[in-house]
C-alpha cells in the first residue's frame, strides 16, 4: 500500500487545536501529499456520478488499497485527539467536485449536516484544489447549543431543527454563510490545496462557499477535495 500516489508526505506538518464550546479536536496537516500535481492528474481520470441526495455535486469512489496510505502514519496520532480505544479503519471514500450553483441546492444542502451519530466516527478532509477563500466551516445549532449530534442528542436536534424552520421559514438557496437565525458557525478552515483535516463526523459541518460561487464539473478546474471516512 505504500505505492499509493496518496501516501502522506515524509514531510508534513501537522497540528492539532479545539473549536468552539464543545472543544471539538481538529487535526489538520498541510503539505500532506508529495505530489499534489500527479494526484490532481489521476483525479481527472475518473469518472464521477452523484451519490445520494445530500452532497451537492459529484462523486468517484476510492477504495481502502488507495486512501489508507495517506491516514495510516497518523493513526496512533487520531487515537490521542479523538480519545479512541481502537485505531480506526477504512469506512468510505470518495473524490468529490462541487457542482450545484446556490440557486439549485436542495433545502438539506443549505444546512450543516452530520455524517454519523458516533463519536469514533472521523471524517478526514483533503483539499485537492486551492479553496482557500472558502473551504469547511463548523456550526452550532442555536436553539440547543449542540455542535455535535450523538444519539442522545438525535431526536432533540431534529425537533429544534423543524421547529426553527417552522418559525423562520427553509433557508434561501444558497450555501449557509457565517450565521443563521438557526445555526451559529464556530470555525471556518482555508481551503488550502493540499491540506488535510481530520474531525469527528458527528460535528455539525458544511462546505464554505461563497454566494457567487460559480460550479465547475471538470476535476482539473473546479471545487476538488477527497473526502475518507473511517470508523473505530
Amino acid at each position: 500500500m505504500s505505492q499509493s500516489p496518496l501516501a502522506l508526505s515524509p514531510t508534513y506538518g501537522l497540528t492539532v487545536s479545539h473549536f468552539g464550546e464543545e472543544a471539538q479536536p481538529l487535526l489538520q496537516v498541510d503539505g500532506a501529499l508529495a505530489d499534489l500535481a500527479l494526484v490532481r492528474k489521476i483525479a481527472a481520470r475518473h469518472s464521477y456520478r452523484s451519490i445520494g441526495p445530500f452532497y451537492p455535486g459529484l462523486r468517484a469512489p476510492v477504495s481502502a488499497k488507495i486512501a489508507m496510505p495517506l491516514v495510516e502514519p497518523l493513526l496512533p496520532k487520531m487515537c490521542e485527539t479523538f480519545g479512541l480505544e481502537r485505531e480506526p479503519a477504512y469506512f468510505e471514500c470518495y473524490l468529490s467536485l462541487v457542482t450545484k450553483a446556490p440557486g439549485e441546492l436542495a433545502p438539506i444542502q443549505r444546512l450543516p449536516h452530520f455524517d454519523g451519530t458516533e463519536p469514533e466516527r472521523l471524517a478526514v478532509l483533503l483539499f485537492l484544489s486551492d479553496d482557500s477563500a472558502c473551504g469547511t466551516a463548523f456550526y452550532r445549532q442555536c436553539s440547543t447549543g449542540y455542535e455535535s449530534v450523538d444519539g442522545s442528542r438525535y431526536d432533540c436536534y431534529l425537533a429544534e431543527l423543524e421547529a426553527a424552520t417552522a418559525q423562520h421559514g427553509i433557508p434561501p438557496a444558497s450555501y449557509i454563510g457565517a450565521d443563521s437565525p438557526i445555526f451559529t458557525r464556530t470555525l471556518r478552515v482555508a481551503g488550502a490545496a493540499n491540506r488535510m483535516i481530520a474531525y469527528r463526523g458527528n460535528t455539525l459541518h458544511c462546505a464554505a462557499l461563497r454566494d457567487d460561487f460559480t460550479p465547475d464539473a471538470d476535476p482539473r478546474s473546479g471545487r476538488l477535495t477527497l473526502n475518507l471516512f473511517l470508523k473505530a
